[in-house]
């Protein structure tokens, strides 16, 4: 059997979730993962990086949220931030398309030659992927064994406890949880999604500059994109 990392997650999203934590549904979660590694299977992130977005960015300091679908699934990928990569991994294909949006919508932004967002997620920029795990080499894979139902809870309880959250949903399957969102207390910026295989149709949609402007708006800080 392999050896089951213990996960974390910071206190202030611990407590804010913690009737999630013992339904059901979450058990069930676990079992799924514990069991599929004692199988051999290789799951991405590792064990101690699931909840990398949840304890980068405290509940109370969340400004801006990034949906995402589910981690990158080669190796060396997924760090448990949504579209982001550890330092020294190649730059994946919807994130060049966001660096080509920033360099365009954000003055000074320099097109790094990493795909790390850790920069980001330190200043309240909330990186959430809907599943937080994967199979390697299996896009999807975990997709039905309850981790939505935790994240779209993780969504809904942004949005009845906080205000003036900016949400950025890129494509479909991430503007279906506008749902979710209160829009009177929020901001919701939609877009189609940095892939590729969109074309170009997401440059151009300004949504980090508009994001800023939010922020100030508000009276708080703005995030600097820079990377």
């Amino acid at each position: 059997m392999q050896k089951v990392t213990t996960v974390q997650i910071e206190e202030s999203w611990k407590a804010v979730l913690s009737d999630e934590f013992s339904k059901p549904y979450f058990s069930e979660i676990k079992t799924f993962l514990v069991k599929e590694k004692n199988a051999g299977k290789e799951i991405f992130p590792p064990g101690a990086q699931i909840f990398n977005a949840f304890n980068s960015a405290p509940f109370d300091q969340v400004k801006v949220v990034i949906l995402g679908q589910d981690p990158y699934h080669k190796p060396g990928q997924a760090h448990g931030l949504s579209f982001s990569v550890p330092m020294g991994v190649k730059i994946p294909a919807s994130l060049r398309n966001i660096h080509k949006e920033l360099s365009t919508d954000v003055p000074g932004f320099v097109t790094p030659r990493h795909g790390n967002l850790e920069a980001w997620a330190s200043q309240g920029v909330f990186l959430l992927n809907a599943m937080l795990t994967v199979e390697k080499a299996q896009a999807g894979s975990h997709k039905k064994i309850g981790w939505q139902q935790f994240t779209d809870r993780v969504i809904q309880t942004l949005s009845e406890k906080r205000e003036g959250v900016i949400f950025m949903l890129w494509g479909n399957f991430a503007k279906a949880k506008k749902v979710l969102i209160d829009t009177s207390k929020h901001h919701v910026l939609e877009a189609v999604h940095p892939s590729p295989l969109a074309g170009t149709a997401f440059l151009g949609n300004k949504h980090f500059s508009k994001a800023n402007a939010l922020l100030k708006a508000q009276g708080k800080k703005e995030i600097n994109w820079l990377l």
